[in-house]
C-alpha cells in the first residue's frame, strides 16, 4: 500500500507522517536534529535550520549568507568532505572568510541511530555532486621550497593549504626541498603508484624541476601522464596557478586542487647543445627574459620587479639580432581566433576526463622521441628561415598568463599541440612599446598590429651578433646560445577547474 492510500480512510492522518522516512531522504533532503533539514539544490547544498533565527543558537560555522533567516547555501564545490557516526553527520567545507581567503568550517548535526544508513546513502549522494569526476582523497606528494619567493612557503602551507586538504580527508607526505635540482631528483626518484599528484608549494622553478625529473625517468611517458603536477603559489612567480586554477592565493588554490579535473598538458622539448630538458611553460629571448632574469637581485620588489625591468630597457631601445627557423602551423591572427573557438568548443565528455587512461605501448617508454632532430642537426627543409635583425622580443607560451594581468598568449590551450610565438620588432616607438605593455592587462595586446603571433610545432633561434644575453626557459636561466623546441601534445598531466582551458579570456 502507498503512503497516498493509506491516508484516503483517516482524514486526519498526516500525510508526511505516512510516507517512507527512508524513501523521502535517499533522495534529495535528509532530516537532521530536530528542526532542520539538509537539501542537494542544484548547485548547492541548502541548510535549512530553524535555529537559525534564534540568537546565539546557530549550529553552523561560517554558512554563507542568505536572504532567508533561516536557510543557508554551500556551494558544492566548497564541500570538502561530509561523514557520519551512529549519532551525527558532520560536512566540512571551505568557507570564504575573507576576499581571496578560505578555510575550512563544519557543520554537524544528530542523526537519529535508526536513519544510520538512510544517512549514508544521503552522504555518496553529497560528495557525488561535490566532486563531480573529480577525485576524492587525492594522494598528494607536497613539495616546499622554503628558499623561494619571500621565503614564506612553509608558513603559508601551513596556515592556508594544509587545513584544506587535511579537511577533504587526502593522502599528504611533505618534503622540503633542499637546494636547487631537489625537485628533480625528489621527481625521478617518486613511487608513481603511490601518489595521484605532485604539489609544490613555490614558484614556477619547482613545477619545471619536477617535470624534468618525472622526463628523465625509465617510464617517463608513464610517469607523466599518471602523475597531475601542480602549483601552490608561495613564490615570486604563479603563473601555473593563474593559468589553471585562476587564483593567486593559496588557499583557493589548494581547493582548486582538492577539486581539480586531470587535464592533459602538451610539454616542450629544449634542445641545446648535447642537453635535452621539458618545458612547461615559456621561452624566451630579447626585453622579457631580460626583464625577468635581470632583475633577480630585485626579488623584493615583488611582481613590481618586471614591470621595472621592462621600462628600464625600454627607454634603451635594446635589440636583439637572430636568424629564426620555425615550424608554422597556423601563421594568421583571424585563423588562429577560429582554432581557438573551435577548440573551446571541443570539451571533451564528463565520462572521459577524469582519470587519464595510459597506453599499453607507452607504459615503459622515455621521452617521445624527436621528430625534429636537435638543435644541431640539418634544419628540416619545410621551415621557414629568416633573419631578425632588429628583434626586440621573441616569446614563445605554452600557457596563457604569464604573470597576474599578463596574458601574452590569449590564444593558448593546454592540449593543442602548438606552441604559441610573438614576435615584436626592436625599433618600434617608445610609446608604442608601451602601450603594448598596457594593451597586455587589458586583454588588447593580441589584435595590436605589431604584435607577431603565430601557432607553431616548432622553431630553432640562433642569437647573434651577441657575446652575452639571456634566456629565459619557465622563468629560468639557460645558456646564451641557439636551442630548439619541440611541442608533445598532451605529454604532461595537470589538474585543472574546467578541465579543457586555461582560466584566462581567450580570443
Amino acid at each position: 500500500m502507498s503512503p497516498a492510500t493509506a491516508t484516503v480512510g483517516d482524514p486526519f492522518a498526516d500525510p508526511i507522517a505516512a510516507v517512507d522516512r527512508a524513501e523521502t531522504i535517499t533522495e534529495t533532503t535528509l532530516v537532521v536534529g530536530r528542526s532542520a533539514t539538509l537539501t542537494l539544490g542544484t548547485d548547492s547544498l541548502i541548510v535549512l535550520d530553524e535555529g537559525f533565527t534564534k540568537e546565539g543558537t546557530g549550529r553552523c560555522c561560517g554558512l554563507l549568507p542568505s536572504k532567508s533567516k533561516n536557510t543557508r547555501p554551500i556551494p558544492f564545490h566548497n564541500v570538502l568532505w561530509a561523514d557520519t557516526s551512529e549519532l551525527s553527520l558532520t560536512i566540512w567545507f571551505a568557507q570564504q572568510t575573507s576576499e581571496g581567503f578560505v578555510q575550512p568550517a563544519l557543520i554537524s548535526y544528530s542523526v537519529e541511530k535508526t536513519n544510520g544508513s538512510t544517512a549514508k546513502i544521503w552522504i555518496s549522494k553529497l560528495l557525488d555532486r561535490a566532486y563531480g569526476e573529480s577525485q576524492r582523497r587525492k594522494r598528494i606528494k607536497v613539495l616546499i621550497n622554503p628558499f623561494g619567493g619571500k621565503g614564506s612557503a612553509q608558513k603559508l602551507y601551513s596556515r592556508d593549504i594544509e587545513p584544506i586538504f587535511t579537511a577533504a580527508r587526502s593522502v599528504i607526505d611533505v618534503e622540503r626541498t633542499q637546494y636547487q635540482g631537489h625537485a628533480v631528483e625528489i621527481a625521478e626518484n617518486l613511487d608513481i603508484e603511490a601518489f595521484d599528484i605532485v604539489a609544490c608549494c613555490s614558484g614556477d622553478g619547482v613545477p619545471h624541476e619536477v617535470f624534468n625529473g618525472l622526463g628523465n625517468r625509465k617510464d617517463a611517458q608513464k610517469a607523466l601522464s599518471k602523475v597531475a603536477v601542480v602549483q601552490l603559489p608561495c613564490g615570486t612567480g604563479n603563473a601555473m596557478s593563474w593559468n589553471l586554477n585562476g587564483t593567486g592565493s593559496p588557499s583557493l588554490a589548494a581547493l582548486y586542487v582538492v577539486k581539480g579535473i586531470q587535464t592533459p598538458l602538451d610539454l616542450v622539448s629544449i634542445t641545446q647543445g648535447n642537453r635535452r630538458f621539458l618545458s612547461f611553460l615559456s621561452q624566451s629571448v630579447g626585453i622579457v627574459a631580460e626583464s625577468d632574469l635581470a632583475t633577480e637581485h630585485l626579488r623584493w620588489m615583488g611582481e613590481h620587479r618586471f614591470t621595472y625591468g621592462f621600462l628600464l630597457r625600454l627607454l634603451r631601445k635594446t635589440v636583439y639580432p637572430c636568424d629564426l627557423a620555425v615550424k608554422v602551423v597556423i601563421g594568421d591572427k583571424q585563423a588562429i581566433r577560429q582554432h581557438y573557438r573551435r577548440e573551446l568548443g571541443n570539451s571533451p565528455s564528463t565520462g572521459k576526463r577524469g582519470t587519464r587512461s595510459i597506453a599499453t605501448d607507452s607504459v615503459n617508454e622515455e621521452l617521445p622521441p624527436l621528430k625534429f632532430g636537435k638543435v644541431g642537426d640539418e634544419l628540416p627543409e619545410d621551415w621557414q628561415l629568416a633573419p631578425y635583425d632588429t628583434l626586440g622580443n621573441f616569446y614563445a607560451g605554452n600557457m596563457a598568463y604569464m604573470a597576474p594581468n599578463a596574458n601574452f598568449f590569449p590564444a593558448a590551450l593546454p592540449n593543442d599541440g602548438t606552441i604559441d610565438l610573438v614576435c615584436i620588432d626592436g625599433h618600434i616607438s617608445r610609446i608604442t612599446a608601451l602601450k603594448s605593455l598596457a594593451a597586455v592587462e587589458s586583454d588588447s595586446f593580441y589584435d595590436m598590429e605589431h604584435v607577431s603571433y603565430r601557432k607553431v610545432r616548432a622553431f630553432r633561434i640562433i642569437p647573434r651578433d651577441q657575446k652575452t644575453g639571456y634566456i629565459s626557459i619557465d622563468g629560468e636561466k639557460v645558456p646564451f646560445e641557439p636551442f630548439q623546441a619541440e611541442v608533445h601534445q598532451g605529454l604532461g598531466t595537470v589538474l585543472s577547474k574546467c578541465g579543457h582551458v586555461y582560466e584566462a579570456p581567450g580570443v
